[in-house]
């Protein structure tokens, strides 16, 4: 983890709790195979400073396949093909902001723009989604979520389904921006699209004085 963050958290990482978790981790990981590989779980923090982080998109669990999950949520690898939410997440860019969809999923483009890209649960065990939640991780991350409410500089929280936006009672909406929208994934996709997000991120970044994102991905 990056100096910015690990100061930013080093109450956490002291935490009885987050060196159990680490114990849970290497033990998973001499068993079986983990996403993302131990080397990018905190691939997020690395690309997205702590006082360079203007937005946080949460995700809930890493991908479970093989070769998607790199630390960014939504995110996959270059090369692997983009998963249904993710393929959602572009059509809905191409009709709220006429961005073209790019050849490949990777979207560290958005991350070293100050948009610091969470799972709420940073790994899992390979082709078995959810089988990391409840073992801290979620503590962590929202130590995490309060880190960036505690500070003055104001962020845009974007929260997308039931999941991330049961966070939102650990923002302090007077200073920051939180803004809504259902999930993309093909179960909520119908309410997603149409909901307009990239371009309500870009409007309350603009607001804040912060400049916007340029959503348009080069293709590889």
């Amino acid at each position: 983890m990056p100096e910015s963050w690990r100061s930013a958290l080093a109450g956490e990482l002291a935490k009885p709790y987050f060196h159990q978790l680490q114990q849970f981790l290497a033990e998973e990981r001499r068993s079986h195979q983990v996403f993302p590989p131990e080397a990018d779980v905190f691939n997020a923090f690395r690309l997205t400073p702590f006082e360079r982080t203007n937005v946080l998109l949460l995700g809930q669990d890493p991908y479970h396949d093989d070769g998607q999950a790199h630390g960014l949520c939504f995110s996959v690898q270059p090369g692997i093909k983009s998963p249904p939410s993710l393929v959602n997440m572009f059509k809905e860019l191409r009709d709220d902001l006429g961005c073209r969809i790019p050849n490949h999923g990777f979207l560290e483009g958005w991350a070293r723009q100050g948009m610091l890209m969470l799972n709420a649960v940073l790994t899992v065990r390979a082709h078995e989604p959810n089988s990391h939640k409840d073992r801290g991780w979620e503590t962590f991350t929202d130590a995490v979520i309060r880190a960036l409410d505690a500070r003055e500089d104001p962020v845009v929280f974007v929260l997308w389904g039931n999941y991330a936006q049961k966070k939102g009672r650990l923002i302090n909406t007077g200073r920051h921006r939180v803004l809504t929208a259902a999930h993309p994934s093909p179960l909520s996709a119908k309410k997603f699209f149409g909901s307009r997000p990239f371009s309500a991120i870009n409007q309350a970044l603009e607001q804040l004085g912060k400049r916007p994102i340029d959503w348009q991905l080069p293709n590889h």
